[in-house]
């Protein structure tokens, strides 16, 4: 008797700098490279830099190198990929590493960062020593949680900032998106997420 199929994951793949430096590619477009890959039930959400996807289920990092490989092949230039399944996604918009009255402060916003893989411990070191009045950092696993403590545009930190602090290359969305995502693709019971 043949074994059931597994079902699908549903994933997240958040790209960085897709449309900047003159480039543009238009939403309809990105959902046909994504389902070139073999990837099912291809949404793009607010942005084409947040892309929702079906596929097997497998370690992010592999989907993370493929998806780039692919773009960048397609494209012409290099589209870093960050990956997280829709159960990963739950609970790093779940954590919460600043009290509600930071968060809630008048002129206050709250950014994640996406990392392929957590920062080493003198990349963690050197982020952390760059508190400041206006930016807090909290690392959690592959994420940088970043509370900007007014406009961004006063902020002493930038994402160019934050990566060459770190050592990597990164994506940064605003923790609203974030929980939008959330919300809007939850992940079912039988959409398990595989470890990464």
């Amino acid at each position: 008797m043949d074994q059931p199929a597994t079902p699908p994951v549903r994933y997240i793949a958040f790209l960085r700098a897709i449309n900047v430096g003159g480039h543009t590619v238009k939403m309809a477009a990105l959902r046909g490279l994504f389902e070139a890959l073999g990837f099912t039930a291809v949404e793009t959400f607010i942005a084409s830099g947040n892309v929702i996807f079906h596929a097997p289920a497998q370690p992010t990092a592999l989907l993370e190198a493929q998806i780039a490989g692919h773009l960048e092949q397609a494209l012409g230039y290099a589209v870093a990929t960050f990956v997280r399944s829709s159960t990963e996604l739950a609970a790093l918009a779940a954590y919460a590493p600043f009290a509600p009255a930071e968060r809630a402060a008048p002129g206050a916003s709250l950014y994640v960062a996406f990392l392929a893989t957590p920062p080493d411990a003198v990349a963690a070191a050197k982020l952390l020593a760059g508190r400041n009045p206006v930016d807090d950092f909290v690392i959690h696993d592959r994420e940088i949680y970043w509370l900007c403590r007014a406009r961004f545009s006063d902020s002493l930190f930038s994402g160019p900032r934050l990566e060459k602090t770190l050592g990597q290359l990164a994506t940064v969305r605003n923790s609203t998106t974030v929980q939008k995502l959330v919300a809007k693709y939850p992940a079912p019971p039988s959409l398990n997420s595989p470890d990464r």
